[in-house]
């Protein structure tokens, strides 16, 4: 469908899925993303055509719906004529008119079956099913239970999401009923992901109990590896902060963690499988690695039947 090599998705993560990032994830045969997060749509435009500058291969944009820039980078991807778009944090609804008559393939991240259900009859081409292993914004499912309930409501293909980090991550999920991946975490490994050196050595580093999950409270619960920022919101919330001091207690902390390392004041966001990450690498060697992995996970699944 998507004319890619792999049937590997690179997660849209906000402040690190740049184009340089996605041109080398789509130039080594998978499907990279750029993360539209909370940016205008001038930013956006300008990564697009550093994707185009340094690849020819199929990439898509993932598009926040709770951005305050959500309509203008909807119309912007339109206009570009991405070849994917993904969305997240909301229903695609109002937009799915516009990018399907630009042409452009609508896969939407869907945390539950009704959702799947309701992008399936506006006309997206897949979905996402991300489990909540997965880092940023998290529901409360995991991935082994949402994907195959994913996969039994709809017709559409479905790519599996939240702690896959492997080869064997991605033969599970094929397993389930998957016909792709998508992961984040993995690629914050990567040699081209611009993410500070610091995050960078924190997903390296990182142990079986890294992550930890807060926001419940607001309604939007986020996981990110458990540092200081993260224990010192957790008590926040918990302990009687108002929501407005808690929301302005999230502001800006992605942005300190991705470009300034702050390991006192900034939120790592992270899946649970960066535990599984042991170094860094070009994103093309990721690739290959994760689907030798499932290859030869897949070859060996026969001796499970008599």
């Amino acid at each position: 469908m998507l004319g890619i090599r792999y049937p590997v998705f690179q997660g849209g993560m906000a402040w690190v899925a740049d184009g340089k990032l996605a041109a080398a994830v789509s130039q080594g045969g998978g499907l990279g993303i750029i993360g539209a997060g909370n940016a205008p749509a001038s930013y956006v435009r300008e990564q697009i055509r550093i994707v185009r500058s340094l690849t020819d291969k199929p990439f898509g944009v993932n598009i926040m719906l709770l951005s305050p820039f959500a309509d203008e980078v909807a119309q912007t991807v339109a206009e570009e004529k991405v070849a994917v778009v993904t969305t997240g944090a909301g229903n695609p609804s109002k937009y799915m008119k516009l990018w399907l008559e630009a042409g452009v393939h609508v896969i939407p991240v869907v945390p539950s079956v009704a959702m799947a259900k309701l992008v399936t009859r506006l006309g997206a081409s897949a979905v996402i099913a991300e489990g909540g292993e997965s880092g940023g914004h998290v529901g409360e499912l995991t991935t082994m239970v949402l994907v195959p309930l994913i996969r039994d409501a709809t017709t559409l293909p479905v790519i599996a999401a939240g702690g896959i980090a492997d080869g064997r991550g991605a033969a599970a999920a094929f397993l389930l009923g998957a016909c792709g991946v998508q992961m984040g975490t993995r690629f914050l490994s990567a040699e081209e992901c611009n993410i500070h050196p610091t995050y960078k050595e924190k997903i390296v580093n990182a142990g079986d109990l890294c992550t930890m999950v807060t926001g419940k409270r607001l309604g939007h619960p986020v996981r990110s590896l458990r540092t200081q920022f993260a224990r010192n919101y957790s008590k926040a919330e918990y302990g009687g902060m108002p929501d407005e001091g808690l929301e302005a207690l999230g502001v800006g902390a992605l942005r300190l963690a991705v470009k300034e390392g702050d390991v006192k004041n900034g939120c790592f966001l992270s899946g649970q499988c960066a535990a599984m990450v042991s170094k860094v690498e070009p994103a093309a060697d990721i690739l290959r690695d994760v689907m030798e992995g499932a290859e030869e996970v897949l070859r060996g699944a026969a001796k499970w039947v008599e």
